[in-house]
């Protein structure tokens, strides 16, 4: 895909959006909230929200596209980006890069693989990005905070104290993750250090735009919001790629033949979707399908594609 296009090549974005906002309106509702942590199960299920931030500046967006709402995995791209900004590729040593084809809380691959995450983006997986990042860092969630801050253009977001207290108190599979992980010694940290810095990451609240401006370093291939290179063209390749195939935990195969973009979910409604040269994308409708993906989030960035014509296929 070329990195510069003419202006005859952009459509009417606003109008898209709204349009897409029209379409999905019936869906709206359909599915259930992320209740088993119950700061999102008070979550109106028939909220959504769309933005798309231009690698030339513009933003546009429609519905709840300003309104915060609880990131959750979303985090995961952002904490795997800065372990990479840091530490190069040398994660890869202690997460595999393959979809994983069970869901994201599962422990049973885990142990079947001896304590190596089949990917960054299932919750072991991430704990380990985590825990590397605590390392290199001293403070993980801080971390990610402060790089959403600073690509977001905006200081005041911040984790969200209720949600990240809700995860500790229901987090009983992530923190039996932790200590499999740790027995197998993937883990250089204390397990509640890392499980502390895990719910805080989850935990920051962003809207649309906020997230759309913040992942545009993965559409301009690396480069920040202040023009000085954050990951390395290759880097933010890998970062698209793993996205692609294992972004949207046991549905990346059904979310690359709708969508047919990188894309990150979260179980807070927000998915995440890039496309290399163009634009980041955001989505928001807490109301998820069984594979905990936002339903009304994955049509409208299906509609997306096919009004714009935009994908990496």
């Amino acid at each position: 895909m070329q990195d510069t296009h003419d202006a005859q090549d952009m459509p009417d974005m606003q109008g898209i959006l709204q349009e897409i906002a029209d379409r999905i309106e019936p869906l709206r509702g359909q599915g259930s909230v992320a209740a088993y942590i119950p700061s999102l199960g008070g979550v109106s299920p028939d909220r959504f929200g769309i933005c798309v931030a231009m690698a030339d500046g513009g933003v546009y967006g429609a519905g709840d596209w300003r309104v915060p709402f609880s990131i959750q995995s979303i985090s995961k791209v952002f904490s795997l980006a800065l372990v990479m900004s840091y530490d190069y590729d040398s994660i890869w040593r202690r997460v595999f890069r393959e979809p994983s084809g069970t869901p994201f809380n599962s422990m049973i691959q885990l142990e079947a693989d001896q304590g190596i995450p089949r990917n960054p983006f299932i919750n072991a997986g991430a704990l380990v990005v985590t825990d590397r990042l605590l390392t290199l860092t001293g403070d993980a969630a801080a971390s990610v905070r402060g790089l959403l801050r600073l690509e977001s253009g905006n200081p005041s977001l911040d984790i969200d104290p209720v949600v990240a207290a809700s995860e500790a108190d229901h987090g009983h599979r992530n923190a039996s993750m932790a200590h499999l992980l740790a027995s197998y010694g993937n883990l250089e940290n204390p397990v509640e250090e890392v499980l502390a810095n895990y719910f805080n990451q989850c935990a920051l609240e962003m809207s649309c735009e906020d997230l759309a401006k913040s992942a545009l370093f993965l559409a301009r291939h690396g480069v920040s919001a202040g023009g000085t290179p954050f990951l390395s063209p290759n880097q933010s390749k890998r970062v698209n790629a793993v996205m692609l195939t294992c972004g949207t935990y046991d549905a990346a195969g059904e979310f690359a033949y709708r969508v047919g973009l990188p894309g990150k979910s979260g179980v807070g409604g927000g998915i995440v979707a890039i496309v290399p040269g163009r634009c980041a994308i955001t989505v928001w409708g807490p109301a998820l399908g069984p594979n905990g993906n936002s339903l009304a989030g994955i049509a409208a960035l299906d509609h997306f594609t096919a009004l714009t014509g935009w994908s990496i296929f």
